[in-house]
């Protein structure tokens, strides 16, 4: 599914045009987006939490010549789904 097919769908279900669906699709994006900056968690009740995650500095290969190389910390937003998610997943 792509932006433009959620859009199509916050447009039809909310009665809503298009361009107004992509502005609150876009704002809902952003504001995950800015939380995720700031390392605060986003909850969105019965889809799931976007939380950021800290890794470490760690030693890892370069694929093509196998030589070691430290890859350095940093930080990644990870989803970890609701349990209505998870569920509708189980019976797919």
């Amino acid at each position: 599914m792509t932006n433009n097919d959620l859009i199509e769908r916050i447009s039809a279900a909310a009665d809503i045009t298009k361009k107004d669906a992509k502005t609150a699709l876009e704002t809902v994006f952003a504001a995950i987006r800015e939380a995720a900056a700031k390392g605060e968690e986003t909850s969105i009740s019965g889809f799931g939490k976007f939380v950021v995650r800290s890794r470490p500095e760690r030693t890892g290969r370069n694929p093509q010549t196998g030589e070691e190389m430290t890859i350095p910390a940093g930080r990644k937003l990870a989803y970890t789904p609701a349990k209505a998610v998870k569920d509708s997943l189980a019976g797919a």
